[in-house]
């Protein structure tokens, strides 16, 4: 099978194509905005084009089989475009479509998109997870866009039948992360007192390498045409407990204070930072029991084992 692999140099991307290449059983094409330096044996490159209405993936998909679908405009902190909406519109919604009706052409027979939780949404009540079949509540610009992107992909292999394979993850971690997660292992690393040792939250996470398991098994398996599946490790963390875990990959133990969550969300409303204070005080769990019973699948990887691979990346890259 040859695989097009779009957002091939990207987080998620940069694993797919490493899981791909060292297995060798599909024939790999790797799309990205900017070509590599130097060759990667048994892969071959192509250059990207913007994702747009107007984008032409003709080239990048003769002779493609499948595409795992990565790129993607994706959330913005500091948000500058007019119409916001319209901009992740643009890229994750028409853009999508577009590769997938050229893919068609082109003869592919399966699609597997990298959506989002958040087309669930944003946060669960405490004891209760999102499902795989749940109604879409996503609320921001980008949510927004995936599930329109969704929508419009699994009405077109309807249309045509096209196989579309639909993955929605929560945070991804492992080596390499950036943002929040980055800026926690430094916190730890640093010893930095932290005011976070009694936030009684649950969160989903996915390990790189479990999201990356996923969707390669998504590549071929016959349950998982016109599906869609969530995404995580199969264990749940407090924002604490994550805190405390990470520092003993880390080797440096969490010096967590116990202010009360409380105060950190008053704290965090006065500083207009609600969005932050609810990524650390409040709830976001999965239920990927669909994903295990109809694929069979069971995460590769357990939290621990994947904390200490990205503290083992962040320790050698950050601090040779």
């Amino acid at each position: 099978m040859r695989v097009l692999l779009t957002g091939a140099s990207g987080f998620v991307g940069r694993a797919v194509q490493g899981r791909l290449l060292a297995d060798g059983v599909h024939e790999l094409r790797c799309a990205q905005r900017q070509l590599p330096a130097s060759a990667v044996a048994a892969a071959e490159f192509c250059l990207a084009p913007s994702l747009g209405p107007d984008a032409d993936w003709a080239q990048a998909l003769i002779g493609v089989d499948a595409v795992i679908h990565c790129a993607a405009r994706v959330h913005v902190m500091n948000e500058r475009a007019v119409d916001p909406l319209a901009e992740f519109r643009r890229a994750n919604v028409e853009g999508t479509l577009r590769l997938a009706r050229q893919a068609v052409e082109a003869g592919a027979r399966r699609f597997v998109f990298v959506s989002s939780i958040k087309v669930n949404g944003e946060q669960t009540r405490s004891g209760e997870a999102f499902g795989a079949d749940d109604e879409p509540q996503a609320c921001d610009p980008y949510g927004i866009s995936k599930r329109e992107a969704e929508e419009g992909l699994l009405a077109l292999g309807a249309e045509t039948g096209l196989e579309v394979v639909i993955v929605r993850p929560p945070l991804i971690y492992g080596p390499g992360v950036k943002a929040n997660f980055l800026s926690m292992l430094r916190w730890l690393n640093r010893g930095v007192p932290l005011p976070f040792g009694a936030i009684d939250n649950r969160r989903s996470l996915v390990a790189l390498d479990n999201l990356v398991d996923l969707l390669v098994l998504c590549l071929s398996h016959p349950q998982a045409s016109g599906q869609r599946f969530l995404a995580s490790d199969g264990e749940d963390l407090s924002t604490t407990e994550l805190l405390r875990r990470l520092g003993l990959a880390l080797g440096r133990p969490a010096r967590l204070l116990p202010v009360p969550q409380t105060w950190i969300e008053g704290g965090a409303r006065l500083l207009g930072r609600q969005s932050l204070s609810q990524r650390l005080c409040g709830s976001l769990q999965v239920n990927i029991d669909k994903t295990r019973e109809r694929l069979g699948w069971t995460p590769p990887l357990t939290v621990d084992q994947a904390l200490a691979r990205t503290a083992r990346h962040f320790l050698e890259t950050n601090h040779p």
